[in-house]
């Protein structure tokens, strides 16, 4: 059985070799039925190896395996089902293990810059930054629970208009010319203000190779975040909230009360198509507190003109960029949703039950690596979405070459029963 076993194609069956192996770009054929070739050649070309040892880039591949499997909810049962190991000792590796997840963060970020920055310099496209948080939801534990969930809290939940217990995320991704990649998941723990948690991601971004744009909701279109990116070569586009003071004529009125007195047939206002709706849209650009000049966006939906639920504002510290051009960035923010929802569905980011914030903050950081994966692993930058369904039709296919090769060199059932058991 062995012996055979040792004869299958390199398509099939590889171990995560040596470091020195990786990094000659090496494989060695192996008996494992737990590991897959096109994972294991995304791994080498990002060069995990040089800082992650065989035993973990082992744990590495069987999580990563895991997520294309049926039924993926990840638990550590989940893992194991993809591992030679028992749950248990992937559980201590998340939670406790001695390996370099800093190393592998700041691989995954530069390799998101380097590949959007690229795309900018050769299109000549701007840079979208895109921001927003979402929440993963937990049961609360009993006043009783002996090991409960780290670093759950209650937060607003704009979904649910109510507290919601959980870990909130914030989310960052960039994206140009219609690519788009995950580049952080940082956990808010209310050791730092969001506004300061996007703060620190405007500050480690590399200056923008040609004039860009970072995209918001209402909660970040603050003075403080603004000027961090500004510094970055990012301007702002995003919602602000309807009682934000401008300054038209040099008095000084919150949005929702000026929005009493725009009319319809006012030179500033025009009837603009977003979508299949359409929406009356008045163009303010001047100063606002402690901001010298940029435009506001005041829109109302047209069927909805001057009802104070439809009212809608925005920013943008760009003024040179026209009423449309505005809404169609703003627009490209739409893809950070369609994360969440990726996320929460494939990569159960609303699932996942690992108690330790260490372990939850390596299970994020793997996905992030599941992620970029379904988008650049295949040698083209796709969706996410559709890189996830190639995987899943590779290692399926590997699976069951796997066993076909097994029979056609007489292995006995029982051996193979053993080996994946």
């Amino acid at each position: 059985m062995h012996k055979s076993i040792e004869t299958f194609s390199i398509l099939m069956y590889i171990v995560l070799t040596t470091k020195t192996n990786i990094q000659k770009g090496k494989c060695l054929m192996g008996k494992s039925i737990y590991h897959s070739k096109s994972i294991y050649n995304c791994f080498k070309r990002l060069n995990l190896g040089l800082f992650l040892s065989d035993v973990s880039l082992k744990h590495v591949m069987a999580i990563i395996t895991a997520v294309f499997m049926q039924g993926f909810h990840g638990k550590t049962v989940d893992f194991a089902a993809c591992s030679s190991c028992h749950r248990t000792t992937i559980a201590h590796f998340l939670n406790q293990g001695r390996w370099d997840d800093a190393s592998l963060e700041d691989t995954l970020k530069r390799t998101v810059t380097k590949i959007i920055y690229k795309e900018a310099l050769d299109s000549g496209k701007p840079v979208f930054c895109i921001v927003d948080d979402t929440i993963s939801s937990k049961t609360k534990p009993s006043s009783r629970a002996l090991h409960p969930i780290e670093d759950a809290y209650f937060h607003q939940s704009h979904l649910k208009r109510r507290q919601d217990y959980g870990h909130q995320a914030v989310a960052v991704m960039l994206s140009c010319n219609g690519i788009v990649l995950h580049y952080a998941t940082v956990m808010y723990d209310k050791s730092q203000s969001k506004i300061g948690i996007v703060c620190d991601i405007a500050e480690e971004l590399p200056e923008a190779p040609v004039p860009s744009y970072f995209l918001c909701d209402s909660w970040y279109t603050s003075t403080k975040v603004m000027d961090a990116f500004i510094r970055k070569g990012f301007y702002t586009t995003g919602a602000v909230r309807t009682n934000r003071v401008i300054y038209p004529c040099g008095i000084r009125q919150k949005i929702s009360s000026y929005a009493l007195h725009i009319r319809k047939t006012d030179a500033d206002v025009s009837l603009v198509t977003a979508g299949k709706r359409q929406y009356y849209v008045y163009r303010y650009e001047g100063s606002l507190n402690e901001v010298e000049n940029a435009v506001i966006l005041i829109s109302y939906p047209r069927e909805a003109f001057h009802c104070p639920k439809a009212l809608r504002a925005f920013i943008c510290t760009n003024p040179s960029l026209n009423t449309e051009e505005i809404l169609d960035m703003y627009v490209e923010r739409w893809p950070i949703e369609v994360f969440f929802r990726s996320s929460k569905g494939k990569l159960a980011f609303s699932q996942y039950q690992i108690r330790t914030s260490r372990g939850i903050h390596r299970y994020w950081l793997l996905m992030s690596l599941a992620h970029l994966i379904c988008c650049i692993g295949t040698g083209e930058k796709r969706s996410f979405e559709k890189g996830y369904a190639i995987f899943k039709k590779q290692l399926q296919e590997e699976r069951i070459r796997y066993i076909y090769q097994c029979g056609a060199n007489h292995a006995p059932v029982e051996e193979l029963l053993a080996l994946i058991g």
